[in-house]
């Protein structure tokens, strides 16, 4: 009762930022990300008799905080699918900083659903899968398939409804994301913290809803059509709307950084100069940059120029769930 499975992180281009159901994690609105090639998590599950308690091993590391109990609760949900009592061992590598706003959890989660549900033998089809995932990690849902995804919120209160879909493959456009690491320490608001913060005291959240079901069906088209001055656009200005909801909680909050105003402006910039590139940041100081392919030496020449800049991390649009 053994399973390995490896799974990409994703970029959101389309925000996700609040949840309407805490508990089995059902989001305020769709959203629509890109999986990425250049930051994995491979994990490995292993149920055994023998065992009194679930172990979590992260890089080598025995794992004993919160984030041990996030993963127990997540494998008692596959368990009771399953109708097994059995304990595992949960060996993880993750190449992705962990909190700090790229999107770890997300390959963290899809990685652990897939491993641990065919260790136990569970056979669950993509959308099942995705389902489940999500009550792991919301945006974990979207990374069980490649290429563009979208999170489709959904109208049911028990989610059944709530999953990602794939809208279009890693093979359908050679768009590119630099990852700029600024910081790889934890931030200080989480990300479950920061939404509800925000969701309840943000005076600019409704404006946020209102506008983002819009951003999504526009951004859709430009994928479908590769118009990459549109998806950019679209991308780097629902970024914006989502980062101007922060400042509106109480108490305000931001995840940024001196570092992440500088690449932002870096990049406004390259624009200027015609060179085309868009930014979008998740609940983190990192800042990730959309360009295309023939302009990548020029963009990552610029950006690993920026003082605080500690590395960039080239990707490609990734593939889903894989077993190993």
């Amino acid at each position: 009762m053994k399973a390995t499975a490896k799974a990409h992180t994703n970029i959101a281009l389309i925000k996700y930022w609040g949840k309407r159901n805490e508990p089995i994690i059902l989001p305020t609105n769709s959203n629509l990300s890109l999986t990425l090639d250049g930051f994995s998590t491979v994990t490995t599950v292993h149920f055994q008799e023998e065992l009194s308690s679930d172990e979590f091993i992260l890089n080598d590391k025995l794992i004993e905080d919160e984030a041990s109990k996030r993963v127990t609760g997540f494998l008692n949900k596959v368990r009771a699918m399953a109708g097994k009592d059995m304990y595992a061992r949960i060996h993880s590598l993750n190449h992705v900083p962990t909190a700090a706003g790229f999107a770890s959890s997300a390959s963290g989660f899809a990685a652990l659903a897939a491993a641990s549900t065919k260790a136990i033998g569970l056979e669950l089809n993509d959308t099942e899968l995705s389902i489940l995932t999500r009550q792991g990690s919301g945006s974990a849902c979207r990374s069980i398939y490649g290429g563009f995804v979208e999170w489709q919120m959904g109208e049911e209160e028990n989610g059944s409804d709530s999953y990602a879909v794939p809208i279009a493959s890693k093979d359908h456009w050679d768009i590119r994301v630099a990852a700029v690491v600024l910081s790889a320490t934890e931030k200080k608001v989480s990300s479950r913290d920061g939404m509800r913060r925000t969701v309840e005291t943000s005076p600019f959240y409704d404006g946020w809803l209102q506008q983002t079901p819009k951003d999504l069906e526009e951004i859709k088209t430009a994928i479908h059509d590769k118009d990459f001055e549109k998806t950019g656009s679209i991308a780097e200005v629902n970024c914006m709307r989502m980062h101007a909801t922060t400042l509106g909680a109480n108490p305000p909050f931001t995840y940024w950084q001196d570092t992440t105003m500088r690449v932002m402006q870096t990049v406004q910039q390259m624009r200027e100069e015609g060179i085309p590139a868009y930014f979008t940041i998740d609940a983190g100081p990192n800042v990730k940059v959309l360009y295309l392919p023939e302009d990548e030496r020029k963009v990552k020449q610029k950006l690993e120029q920026i003082a605080g800049v500690e590395d960039v991390i080239v990707s490609k649009p990734g593939k889903g769930i894989s077993y190993l």
